[in-house]
């Protein structure tokens, strides 16, 4: 008897996780025309300690990450979110924040690989984001 009561009790919280992370996902797309440059984690391009990002997380090669401008803060393009960038068939995470003084821009983590940043170069690309709506953020000063 024990074991369908388990059983009974797992189905009932999966169910239950299965529905939030649906109302989770409820957002706005979103389409800009940003130029696109590439970066690494180079001292020379960044700072003092390249593998830190303006947000505190760290890179290593290899990862999808991206730099977004600060005027792309207030559009809804804020730390972690997922972005389809026009060519690449994977999709990067906001991770870093550029310097003041670009607008309308991403920069493209590269690791360290400068010879396949410079090949980049600088390109007009659509990037393609998702900004969650007021239902899908919870709101923690209701109680139940």
């Amino acid at each position: 008897m024990k074991p369908r009561i388990t059983l009974i009790f797992v189905s009932i919280l999966c169910l239950y996780n299965c529905n939030t992370a649906i109302n989770n996902e409820q957002c706005n797309s979103n389409t800009i025309k940003v130029t696109a440059t590439a970066y690494n984690s180079l001292a020379y391009q960044t700072s003092s300690n390249p593998s830190i990002t303006a947000f505190g997380d760290s890179l290593k090669p290899g990862q999808r990450y991206i730099a977004v401008s600060r005027d792309l803060l207030d559009s809804g393009l804020v730390h972690n979110t997922q972005v389809k960038i026009q060519g690449f068939d994977s999709l990067y995470t906001v991770k870093d924040k550029m310097n003041r003084r670009w607008r309308k821009r991403i920069d493209i983590y590269m690791g360290t690989d400068v010879k396949k940043a410079k090949q980049w170069g600088k390109k007009k690309v659509e990037i393609e984001f998702c900004v969650k709506t007021k239902d899908s953020i919870p709101n923690e000063n209701v109680s139940p």
